[in-house]
């Protein structure tokens, strides 16, 4: 067993641990920064897997970007930061536990009998070729995303605004 393979399997059992922090806990604030350390050790598996480009794409959009949003509604939603037993759902765990483990078990049995230890060599990264065919092909399509990611943090900082002007008129 390489040193390689001993790092998998510890960012493997922290993603368990972590994701499983993330759908347990009842404090929202508390799912978001679980959320966080989710994806960074999936990053951090995609760099062990050579795949630089999605990585960085992992940390850049989804840490930097959608995280940030998901926060950013929190405070403007006011949402309750303790337990709250009004979102509490016992009753569908059971049947959440069987869907997900199933789930797991059949994605599990999938990739092990797909890859069969074959061993895949390659020959540097496709991160150069990613590149040019999103910046050549898929430029309209990449350019329109960034376009509605600016039109969304608009409007959340517009309804931030809006909330504010709200709250300092009552006050007065």
């Amino acid at each position: 067993m390489e040193a390689l393979d001993i790092i998998s399997y510890f960012l493997l059992l922290g993603l368990l641990l972590v994701s499983v922090k993330v759908v347990t806990t009842s404090n929202v604030i508390h799912a978001a920064i679980s959320l966080v350390f989710t994806l960074a050790i999936t990053a951090a598996t995609f760099l062990l897997l050579s795949a630089e480009f999605v990585a960085l794409v992992i940390v850049l959009v989804y840490i930097g970007a959608v995280i940030v949003l998901f926060l950013f509604g929190i405070m403007i939603t006011r949402a309750p930061l303790g337990q709250n037993a009004e979102l509490d759902n016992d009753k569908n765990k059971s049947l959440a536990l069987v869907v997900s483990l199933s789930i797991f078990v059949i994605f599990s049995y999938v990739m092990f009998n797909t890859f069969d230890s074959q061993i895949i060599v390659t020959t540097g990264t496709s991160t150069e070729l990613l590149g040019e065919i999103l910046l050549s092909r898929f430029v309209f399509p990449f350019e329109v995303v960034s376009f509605v990611l600016l039109a969304a943090l608009i409007g959340g900082i517009t309804l931030a605004r809006q909330d504010n002007a709200l709250v300092d008129e009552n006050q007065i």
